[in-house]
């Protein structure tokens, strides 16, 4: 009755769960991109952007870029169905710039093999970011609209033919305990799943083919309420607990239930969008929220990129380094270093003779040499 997404970069987790789908965001590929299982992913991604830019921070940007695409492409060897993948949220304000970075990314992806059905671009539910969304759509180019937290974005992205929206249930959860200092809701009156229950009922009445996911969880009963939804995208753990419970699951959300639904068809232009997202506080400080949050994680990345980035200028430059000292040394070019060859210290080369055949291959020397003897291998070929 429901389509289970991984709202996660972990590869692993989704190894584990299986999910027809999979959802990242900045902060997610953050973390991921910090676990030691991906630092080789981290580095793939600088080292291909490294004839792309024209300096650190130019480099930076195009290897984050490509390291979304990276993820999302592993993630679709796993999964059946489809991988969502976020534009910069410094971008939620800007159609334009949306648009050209939603054709880099799909670009990439098309390049990796994958088909563009199997992706979808994910962008803030701004009234920019909905055109360009619209845009997009025309170009056969899917687009997950997230950060959504009222009825207006909802019937904008639906009007704007947008394939599949994110509600963030919990989000909406939050500002309504801060709002009103009320600690617990019972599951069925949850503001988040008041308020997607509403928008689903709204689209199966008027017909609207945009999928429903509900996304951002903070309990189990959020979950369970929503039963039905087109999709939810959950979290590992919460994924755990449900493979963990045992007992029946009722569908709460179904399209026989629209014809009761109160609402009436609505019409969003620009001036109602704007005019009633400014009467929704709560809608208002989530989205800005939101995409602040998201913008800093991107700056974060932006540093553990750059950190990175100077990690592996050190690494390469000691590998070429090796390389250059192993061809100064195999004399006749057979891929070995003999004791004949070597005219350095006898201990050196016992030691980077790893296997006590009396040749050094190039791996050894890779393997053998020790920081400091990097350093000055490196200091004696740069003289």
């Amino acid at each position: 009755m429901t389509v289970v997404v991984a709202d996660t970069g972990d590869i692993q987790s989704i190894e584990k769960y299986k999910p027809r789908d999979a959802t990242t965001n900045p902060s997610l590929i953050t973390a991921a991109a910090q676990m030691p299982e991906y630092q080789e992913v981290v580095d793939e991604a600088l080292r291909w952007s490294e004839r792309r830019g024209s300096s650190d921070k130019a480099r930076i940007r195009v290897a984050i870029d490509r390291l979304s695409v990276e993820f999302g492409l592993r993630i679709l060897k796993i999964v059946p169905g489809r991988v969502s993948t976020e534009v910069d949220a410094r971008l939620s304000y800007d159609t334009a710039g949306t648009i050209e970075k939603a054709h880099w990314l799909i670009e990439q992806y098309e390049k990796g093999g994958a088909t563009r059905d199997r992706v979808l671009i994910k962008i803030a539910s701004t009234w920019e970011g909905i055109r360009a969304a619209e845009q997009l759509e025309k170009e056969g180019i899917h687009c997950n609209l997230t950060l959504l937290f009222g009825m207006h974005q909802a019937v904008a992205c639906a009007d704007a033919g947008v394939k599949l929206i994110s509600p963030f249930v919990g989000r909406i959860l939050d500002w309504h305990k801060k709002a009103t200092g009320k600690s617990e809701y019972l599951p069925s009156e949850d503001p988040g799943v008041v308020s997607v229950t509403r928008i689903y009922r709204y689209y199966k009445k008027f017909g609207h083919p945009t999928e429903v996911m509900g996304a951002s969880f903070r309990n189990l009963g959020e979950i369970k309420e929503l039963a039905g939804c087109d999709l939810l995208t959950i979290a590992p753990n919460f994924l755990a607990e449900l493979q963990a419970t045992q007992g029946e699951l009722p569908r709460k959300l179904d399209p026989a239930g629209a014809k009761d639904s109160t609402d009436e068809r609505l019409v969003i232009d620009e001036a109602t969008f704007r005019k009633l997202h400014a009467e929704d506080r709560m809608a208002t400080e989530k989205l800005e929220e939101g995409i602040n949050g998201f913008s800093k994680a991107i700056v974060a990345l932006e540093k553990l990129m750059a950190e990175r980035l100077k990690t592996l200028g050190k690494k390469d430059r000691a590998s070429r380094a090796a390389r250059e000292f192993f061809e100064v040394y195999d004399l006749d070019g057979d891929g070995f270093i003999t004791r004949e060859e070597w005219s350095g210290s006898t201990a050196v080369f016992d030691a980077l003779d790893q296997n006590g055949d009396g040749r050094v291959s190039p791996e050894e020397i890779a393997a053998g040499l020790g920081a400091a003897f990097q350093l000055s291998v490196m200091g004696e070929l740069d003289r």
